[in-house]
């Protein structure tokens, strides 16, 4: 490193006094310096030194200055206590005149010390002897805080978030913005070591702030500090300085440190604090110093008054070997370079490094004390780890440096001396001349050369292991530059005059010169190729062909390949330089290895193209191979290849070979005619083939070949098909024979005429064409021209396979009734179908049709499950009851399952049963209100009491069932019942929001007698006896162990008793003889005489129930023809005494027995008995039919065809009405009972019926419409807060008003279909004597409007009459209003009579006496007008009061039968229980605030 001094000025007062130069700092653009000099700010041109304007505003001496960051202004701190904030308006003028003018000022306590800038804004630090404030153009005042001693330096962090303050008491004080100390450091001297200067570096680390300090303890250390949570720490250890330092500064990349002080230096450090080199020494000390921004440029300031403004100029300290470059950075940093992978690594030697050598594996470091030797952790060229090999102690003084293997050789005028790795001198070499030019050309170890260049031109050859240089060549002139080629046979040399000079080593002879040269280089990769530059060119030349040249600055330090490493403005940097020129120079003079040798070092790929090309042009394939395979074409490698391969076989022909030259180059003709002269004439055919020219292919091919022409087709038609006509190709395909081919190609373009017009010409012996193209047809789906090919075929397989890909599912059941054994792939893929289109039954079928009975149970089993997981019960019940006749169907298939099944059967129907009936439990435990009567809730809880004491389906919640069991028992007044229900709870765990009220029923059952209520026991109808509530054995008689039957919507024991056939008479025999048996026959066979069977009895008009109801057929009439006598009797079972045999066979039991012994009866029973009064349940095989008998034939029970279960009529109408299917298996209702559209009637009477339906519509709408206002009246008159929140009442209400309406909806439905069957029976009846039956609906329905006209009318008078009363009124107050009038000025008239005429007061009193017969007039008229609408009003009233009556008596009978649902009693039931807490828990209040009260006072 160099200094200039660029210009010093001297500052005095006008009394030619000294003044001390106390700070200064330059403009951010580096135009100006300022400095604070005496009293007066001075500020100087920074470039030429000359003052462009001082400044005075302060009346002491003047101690800081600092420039803002967008340099439009700065502050100077004075003695005087003041800060002055000085503002530029303009640049420099050309009167060397900048205006600058004070703007502001503020003033300390104490005179002002240092101020600074933040390095992100405009506030402004500025500090005193006692405090320090802080200013901000957006402040009015200055905001100033005290510190506990002076403060000599003061700098910010990068992000502008802290301030450092260094304190004369040796401590550093880190505070914000805010001024609150964040962190202080106590520096070792204490107040003996005041800190004189700090200073943050303008680079930030990645997570904190370098803070350099400096005291006067002569010490210089740096910090950490973080600004996130202000942790301080020391950075390395502390340096000795050996003076006071009074300034530091940070360069602006923070790469030095600048600082000066009592050693009266200015000297240049390094970030970490390492002294580099002396700047300047001056007469007097140093009080500052700065750095101008981005140049190499600084200022400094002494006591005596001196400004000197130097240059810093530092030399480049490099070296270089090959592509590695070793170059100096920061002074004390060696950065090494790869030139070629551009990878660098940094050694840090924390001192100055003076020189560098590089050589191989070895780098020397020179250093002012020592020299430090590096070595390659390994010998990879690209290897970049450097490890310390040796350290020489010595103080080493020389111009030049080299380092070879184990040697280190110092340079030094004449003198030469070699070193080895110790330190001792082994050699040393004085020459004639000043050694200008030094670098070591290779060598083995501890032998290596060195070409030396003198001053006096001479150019020697030293091996170092040897005492006598070898001399080569001498120039006129002295030696600047000098390299030797790859191979030692060539030298270069660039003398002083800039002429590069070429010689030949061996022969001493110049090959050639050339001006204008100051350095050069010989390729390390190739012998003839040389670089060397001048004037901003590079030249580049090859043999002794004319250079190549381009534009390029810089000087030339290495060739390697195409890489030229050039050093420029003390950066090295590697050009690619493309070696073409000199390659196409070889190629001129045919010289294709040379060539190829040159493209090696660096050309494009149209260069090794054109290289290619011309040596294959010459044939030279081994160059034109290597050429092609650097530019990877592979067309031509294949050509070059297979040219190899002939000529390796000895089929070289050169015409051949030039033929398939120009025909991959495009040269189709010239090609040709180079075949046919080499005699082949069969390539130029195949070359035409493989082009698409089939005309000019034709005349190779000849007349007579046939396999040519064919192969001529073929082609055509690969060519049609690859340019897009693929019509035409297919056809081309057909002709040559190429069936496949063509039918491919038809397939995938969707040609499905041209498809079934080849598959029909094919023979039925081509089966793989004509199942290609049915494959085709059924992939574009035209499944049924794919199944006349497999028709054609005989596949029948492959026909239902693509009907079912169709999902034309008719056809293919049509051939599977046809083909049995392919019925698996149909029926499963149709149950596949079914299931994702939700159709899971169906799909269950599908699958038991297929044989696989595994995926049909599995889909009902799933289906359950999901049903009692999402607590559809009715639906799990469904799914069972399916399952159950799945098992049946499996039993009848298969007879080894049979035993299995049948068990399975029952088990699944048991299952149906349990989840059906717990459906309605759910339900009730559940939901807030239920539709089911307390008898129902009460049937249905003990009937599955009974079921789950043996088994407890999954789903199935005992408790649900004894908690709704003892709740409805407790309702019913089944007392014993419910305290057996609630035992049996105590067994159980209780969910915790029913345990209050189980807990609540237990303690009221206690205080209710232990019986149960006579009407709710059961009663067996086979032998009479009354049952508990409860029976251990399960639902039937405890006497005669009979099972009872229920009804299977309210669970009421029927008046059905089972019974069976005995032995030897088969299903199918009973039924004809219960069909064909006479009801007033003898039950004894015997006793039946020949001539009553020649009685011919027909049977009349019955009222007939739904489908298996009990007729009542003993009240019905019968029709008798004897002879030529009809007679017509009533049939009464009473009349007679003969005993009915079925009666008789009921007794058959053992009383009291544990063992059940059923109802079996024999061919005389079965004919006696009425068929109206038998219902069967025909079971699918292999069940047998049960029978069963209804005892009371007034009680009609109906029976389900579908899932054989049994009802009360009424019960099944009601249920099938509302939801049109059987309650239990779903299965849909008959079509004569839901509507009046089919009901088997004529069309007079189906009329009558519709009308009918449309007044009962009518009047439903209308009691609903009175449900709705009772409610709304009830919520908007009669709310009130007493014990309930109205929202909680109204919530309450309105859900219960919800619930009534569908409850009095459905009750209303149900009496409309009740009255329409009733009249459908009736019709029928009617229509069975010929009768025509009417219905005066119209006129209830005239009847109903009128009253509503009636009811509009009188609301309408009513209203009217009001208004004119109100109207009356008004006028009536009027006249009495004049009146009153009329007598005050009567009344005044009289006071005043003394001065009024007496003709005036007769005028007066004739005016009073008619205004009087006038009003007395309004008043009679009034008085009768009053009197009519007061007639007619109480008319009125009296037919409201009528109406209202109506209304009232309509809205008790409604609150009546409300007040009998059970959503009514539970409503009520949990308002009272609600009402009772919270009257308890307002007398618990009430004592808890008597408590509080006594404690108050």
């Amino acid at each position: 490193m160099r200094t200039v001094t660029t210009w010093v000025d001297k500052v005095h007062d006008k009394d030619k006094n000294e003044q001390p130069i106390h700070d200064m700092c330059f403009h951010p653009d580096g135009s100006m310096l300022v400095v604070a000099a005496g009293n007066r700010v001075l500020v100087y041109d920074a470039v030429d030194g000359s003052l462009i304007q001082p400044l005075k505003g302060h009346t002491g001496n003047v101690y800081c200055v600092a420039y803002s960051r967008d340099g439009k202004r700065f502050a100077s701190g004075s003695q005087d206590k003041s800060v002055i904030i000085w503002a530029t308006k303009g640049t420099k003028v050309e009167n060397g005149v900048c205006q600058i003018e004070g703007i502001l000022r503020y003033t300390h306590k104490d005179p002002v010390q240092c101020i600074a800038y933040n390095p992100l804004s405009l506030m402004l630090v500025s500090c005193s002897l006692s405090d320090f404030g802080l200013w901000s153009p957006e402040q009015k005042n200055v905001t100033k805080y005290s510190v506990p001693s002076r403060v000599n330096g003061c700098t910010w962090t990068t992000d502008g978030l802290l301030i450092a303050l260094g304190l004369m008491n040796g401590t550093v004080s880190i505070r914000n913005k805010q001024g609150e100390e964040k962190a202080r450091i106590e520096r070792p001297g204490g107040s003996s070591s005041p800190v004189w200067c700090v200073h943050f570096s303008p680079v930030r680390e990645e997570a904190y702030d370098v803070l350099a300090v400096a005291d006067w303890g002569q010490t210089l250390s740096f910090y950490s500090v973080y600004t996130k949570d202000f942790k301080v720490t020391e950075i390395g250890k502390e340096r000795q300085l050996r003076f006071d330092p009074c300034t530091m500064q940070f360069f602006p990349l923070g790469q030095y440190i600048l600082m000066g002080g009592s050693n009266r230096e200015c000297v240049l450090y390094t970030k970490e604090g390492i002294r580099l080199e002396m700047i300047g020494a001056q007469e007097s000390w140093v009080w500052c110093a700065a750095p101008r921004p981005d140049s190499n440029y600084v200022a400094c300031g002494c006591n005596d008054g001196t400004i000197a403004y130097y240059q810093l100029v530092f030399s480049t300290v490099h070296g270089l070997h090959r592509e590695r470059y070793a170059f100096r950075e920061n002074m004390t940093d060696v950065i090494i370079e790869h030139l070629i992978t551009e990878q660098k690594v940094r050694i840090k030697c924390r001192d100055m490094v003076k020189k560098i050598a590089l050589y191989k594996t070895r780098l020397a470091v020179q250093l002012p004390e020592r020299v430090i030797i590096y070595e390659l952790y390994t010998g990879d060229s690209t290897d970049m780890h450097y490890r310390v090999k040796e350290k020489l102690n010595q103080k080493l003084e020389c111009s030049l440096l080299v380092i070879c293997a184990n040697h280190l050789v110092l340079c030094q005028d004449k003198r030469l001396q070699c070193l080895n790795l110790s330190g001792e001198r082994e050699r040393e070499w004085v020459m004639d001349s000043m050694i200008r030019y030094i670098k070591v050309i290779g060598g083995p170890a501890d032998r290596e050369c060195l070409l030396v260049g003198l001053k006096n031109g001479h150019v020697f050859k030293i091996f170092i292991d040897n005492a006598f240089p070898v001399s080569l060549l001498k120039v006129p002139t002295a030696i600047r530059c000098l390299d030797l080629s790859a191979y030692k046979e060539k030298l270069a040399v660039v003398d002083d005059s800039g002429t590069v000079l070429v010689y030949n080593v061996e022969t001493k002879e110049l090959m050639f010169q050339e001006p204008n040269a100051t350095s050069l280089s010989f390729n390390t990769m190739c012998e003839d190729m040389l670089c060397y530059s001048g004037s901003g060119v590079l030249f580049i030349k090859a043999a002794n062909y004319v250079p190549y040249q381009q534009k390029l600055p810089g000087f030339v330090v290495g060739f390697t390949g195409s890489k030229v490493f050039v050093l420029w403005n003390y950066s090295m940097r590697s050009i690619d330089v493309l070696q073409s020129a000199p390659m196409y120079q070889y190629i001129e003079k045919k010289m294709f290895g040379q060539a190829y040798s040159v493209a090696c070092l660096g050309v494009s790929e149209s260069d090794w193209e054109t290289l290619g090309t011309e040596a294959l042009n010459n044939l030279d394939l081994e160059v034109a191979k290597k050429s092609y395979m650097r530019i990877k074409d592979m067309s031509w490698l294949y050509l070059l290849d297979s040219m190899e391969e002939r000529k390796k076989k000895g089929e070289f022909n050169e015409q051949v070979f030039l033929g398939d030259i120009l025909s991959y180059r495009g040269e189709f003709r010239e090609a040709a005619e180079c075949y046919q002269k080499g005699g082949k004439p069969s390539h130029a055919l195949q070359m035409y083939t493989d082009l698409r020219m089939f005309d000019l292919a034709q005349e190779f091919a000849g007349d007579e070949d046939s396999s040519d022409r064919k192969t001529l087709l073929k082609k055509r038609a690969e060519w049609a098909k690859n340019i897009n006509e693929l019509r035409s190709a297919a056809e081309m395909y057909v002709n040559a024979g190429e069936t496949m081919k063509a039918i491919e190609i038809m397939g995938e373009n969707g040609w499905i005429d041209m498809l079934i017009e080849t598959g029909r010409k094919l023979d039925k012996g081509e089966v793989q064409a004509i199942g290609l193209v049915a494959q085709h047809l059924r992939r574009l789906k035209q499944y049924a021209l794919a199944a006349e090919m497999y028709k054609k075929m005989d596949d029948t397989e492959s026909m239902i396979t693509c009907y079912v890909e169709a999902e034309a599912w008719e056809e293919a059941f049509a051939l599977g009734e046809n083909h049995p054994e392919f019925r698996q792939i149909i029926y499963v893929p149709y149950a596949k179908w079914l299931a994702e289109h939700d159709k899971f039954l169906e799909a269950q079928k599908a699958f038991h049709k297929a044989g696989r009975l595994d995926l049909a149970f599995l889909i009902l089993d799933q289906l359950t499950v999901n049903a009692v997981e999402e607590s559809r019960f009715d639906d799990a019940a469904f799914y069972h009851w399916v399952l159950s006749l799945q098992c049946l169907e499996v039993a009848k298939e298969e007879p080894e399952q049979k035993e299995a099944m049948v068990k399975l059967f029952y088990e699944h129907q048991r299952k149906a049963n349990i989840y059906y009936a717990y459906h309605t439990i759910h339900r009730y435990i559940e939901e807030p209100f239920t539709s089911y009567m307390p008898e129902a809730l009460f049937n249905i809880a003990r009937f599955l009491t009974h079921e789950l004491t043996t088994q407890q389906p999954r789903g199935v919640s005992k408790f649900c069932t004894l908690y709704a069991l003892a709740k409805q028992g407790k309702n019913l007044e089944a007392f014993k019942l419910a305290r057996y229900a609630l035992d049996k709870i105590q067994q159980l765990k209780v969910p915790l929001r029913f345990q209050e009220n189980v807990d609540l029923a237990s303690v009221q059952l206690r205080g209710k007698s232990f019986t149960d209520k006579e009407e709710l026991l059961p009663l067996c109808y086979r032998c009479s006896t009354v049952n508990p509530l409860v029976n251990t054995r399960g639902s039937r008689c405890t006497n005669c162990s009979q099972p009872f039957v229920f009804s299977f919507v309210s669970f009421e024991i029927l008046t059905l008793v089972e019974f069976q056939l005995e032995d030897g008479i088969s299903d199918e025999d009973a039924m004809r003889m219960i069909e064909l048996s006479d009801p007033d026959a003898s039950s004894d066979e015997e006793s039946s005489s020949s001539s009553d069977s020649s009685d011919d009895e027909k049977p009349g008009p019955t009222l007939n129930k739904l489908s298996g109801s009990a007729a009542n057929h003993p009240k019905g009439w019968k029709e008798k023809k004897k002879g030529n006598t009809q007679t017509l009797t009533i049939n009464d079972p009473n009349a007679g005494g003969e005993s009915d045999p079925f009666t008789e066979r009921l007794l058959n039991f053992e009383q009291g027995g544990s063992d059940f012994i059923p109802v079996v009866v024999n061919a005389a029973a079965l004919r006696a008995m009425s068929p109206a009064d038998v219902i069967v349940c025909r079971w699918p095989p292999p069940l047998r039919y049960q029978f069963f008998r209804n005892l009371m034939p007034d009680m009609p029970v109906s029976h389900c065809l579908s899932c054989n279960r049994l009802f009360h009529t009424d019960d099944y109408e009601l249920q099938s009405l509302q939801k049109g299917h059987c309650p239990f298996c779903r299965r849909p209702s008959d079509p004569h009972q839901t509507g009046a559209d089919d009901l088997g009637l004529n069309e007079h009477h189906q009329s009558q019926l519709s009308r009918y339906l449309r007044f009962a519509r009518l009047q439903r709408d209308k009691r609903l419409r009175t449900v709705d206002a009772a409610f709304e009246d009830c919520m908007l008159s009669r709310l009130s807060e007493v014990t309930y929140t109205r929202d909680e009442v109204e919530e309450l209400l309105t859900l219960l008003s919800g619930t009534v309406h569908d409850e009095v909806r459905a009750e209303l439905v149900n009496a409309d279909h009740t009255a329409l069957l009733l009249l459908r029976q009736l019709f029928v009846q009617a229509q069975q004597w010929h009768l025509r039956l009417d219905s005066h609906v119209e006129q209830l329905e005239n009847n109903y409007f009128k009253l509503g006209d009636e009811k509009s009318k009188l609301i309408e008078r009513i209203q009217s009459i009001e208004a004119q009363a109100s109207t009356l009124a008004s006028e009536k107050g009027e006249l009495s209003s004049e009146l009153v009038k009329l007598r005050s000025e009567l009344e005044f008239l009289k006071t005043s009579k003394d001065t009024v005429s007496k003709e005036q007061l007769d005028q007066i009193r004739d005016q009073a006496s008619s205004v009087q017969r006038e009003l007395e007039a309004n008043l009679q008229q009034s008085e009768f007008t009053k009197t009519l609408l007061a007639d007619e009003l109480d008319t009125t009233k009296h037919k409201l009061e009528e109406i209202r009556s109506q209304l009232e008596l309509a809205e008790q009978e409604l609150d009546h039968k409300f007040q009998q649902t059970a959503a009514y009693r539970n409503m009520k039931k949990m308002l009272m229980d609600k009402n009772a807490k919270l009257k308890d828990l307002r007398s618990k209040l009430s004592k808890y605030e008597k408590d509080d009260t006594v404690e108050e006072e």
